[in-house]
């Protein structure tokens, strides 16, 4: 059987949300769900949530089993940050389907390995497409069926497929007395009459920029949480702000108003159009098929 190489991340919700699909089309749950509940307990530990009882190399042989590609491989990430211990993040799992087999390939940033043509197919959140690659433009960005028409092509070549439907979405949260200034709804023209400081995460400023416009952000300010403070407090101290937020109960802990849900930060299927070949697009379709939520138009 072909193989064809995707990306995946190597953690985290994206991970999950893609190894849901995919193993559900291959009725292969059970993999999934080891995979899920082994980089589940991992994250307790590294947090000091769960205390291990074997040490970190042990358990990272146990985990893996390299004799045969369709059990999961893991890998040891190494945090460079200050007190962040080593971490066992997934590495790499074959899944066989009726069509072709998929070898998933753990990647910190699976976009950026399309963008470098190390694939043509992948995984990952659509937020760094914005954060990387979409053009900032004065009309707001507010749906994922409009991501690949801000793309240059001489840019890059990776173009966006379908959405998962993992969505937690990027909103506005505002003070009450923040919200009370301007006599408009809490949502884009809010911010396009308010002059001021406007809190985000900084890793997020120009994604705030492309979901706003530019026309709405002209006049604010960007100001970034403090060290060790949280996104909600800051923007309680702010008075305004955009974060992730899924029920918005965090946001309202913190006395925050819950405004427009800007755009779906969503875990997405990415193609890198320059590499297509027949091989690729029989993967693709089976990917299609896996359970996507929205399929994206490509330019």
């Amino acid at each position: 059987m072909t193989v064809v190489r995707i990306a995946v991340p190597r953690k985290g919700r994206p991970l999950e949300a893609v190894l849901e699909r995919i193993a559900a089309r291959a009725n292969r749950t059970a993999l999934a769900d080891d995979i899920v509940s082994t980089l589940r307990y991992e994250k307790a530990i590294a947090k000091g949530e769960q205390e291990a009882d074997r040490s970190v190399y042990e358990r990272l042989a146990r985990y893996s089993e390299t004799a045969d590609p369709t059990h999961p491989e893991y890998t040891l990430l190494r945090d460079d940050r200050e007190s962040m211990p080593r971490r066992i993040v997934f590495d790499s799992v074959t899944i066989p389907t009726e069509t072709v087999d998929l070898h998933l390939v753990g990647r910190e940033e699976p976009f950026r390995a399309l963008r470098k043509h190390e694939f043509a197919l992948g995984f990952d959140s659509a937020d760094l497409v914005l954060e990387e690659v979409v053009g900032l433009n004065p009309d707001p960005l507010a749906e994922l069926s409009t991501v690949n028409e801000r793309i240059d092509p001489r840019d890059t070549d990776v173009r966006l497929q379908a959405g998962l439907g993992d969505t937690v979405y990027h909103t506005l949260l505002a003070t009450p007395d923040t919200a009370n200034t301007i006599d408009r709804p809490l949502d884009r023209s809010f911010v396009d009459a308010y002059e001021g400081d406007l809190c985000v995460s900084p890793r997020y400023e120009r994604l705030v920029e492309a979901v706003l416009g530019t026309t709405a952000t002209e006049n604010v300010t960007f100001r970034h949480p403090d060290c060790g403070q949280t996104e909600e407090a800051a923007i309680a101290a702010t008075g305004l702000g955009v974060y992730l937020t899924v029920s918005g109960s965090t946001a309202r802990e913190n006395g925050l108003v819950v405004g427009q849900q800007l755009f779906p930060s969503e875990t997405v299927f990415l193609e890198n159009v320059a590499e297509r070949t027949a091989v690729t697009d029989r993967a693709a379709t089976v990917l299609d098929e896996v359970g996507v939520e929205t399929s994206l138009p490509t330019q």
